[in-house]
């Protein structure tokens, strides 16, 4: 499985940014999808999660309540809506496939990675 992130860009402290991530193959609609950030001089960490379905859905507090994952698995597209955005958001995205369906946080849990995608938020 490849995954190609998209949609990063430079944006206003209180905009808005629409991640978008494809993946290639024909396992994508089985596959949890997760969405992690790495910041300068920080660890990678988790962003949000959802299940191969989309029914379930997970986030990390930082968050939760701004931004929205979701998929489209007819177009083996995972998403992430982005608003509210504060400068402490500014980091790479990089979105990330896991064989079992289910919800995971850890990257250890991951299987596939993209190759990230620049979000800078200015103040």
């Amino acid at each position: 499985v490849q995954l190609q992130a998209s949609g990063g860009g430079l944006v206003q402290a209180g905009g808005s940014l629409r991640l978008s991530c494809v993946a290639s193959g024909r396992s994508f609609s089985s596959y949890a999808m997760g969405w992690f950030r790495q910041a300068p001089g920080r660890e990678r960490e988790f962003v949000a999660a959802i299940t191969w379905s989309g029914s379930n859905r997970y986030y990390a507090d930082s968050v939760n309540g701004r931004f929205t994952i979701s998929r489209v698995n007819a177009k083996n597209t995972v998403y992430l809506q982005m608003n509210s955005l504060k400068p402490e958001d500014t980091a790479v995205y990089y979105c990330a496939a896991r064989q079992l369906g289910s919800l995971a946080r850890l990257l250890t849990e991951y299987d596939y990675w993209g190759q990230g995608t620049l979000v800078t938020v200015s103040s």
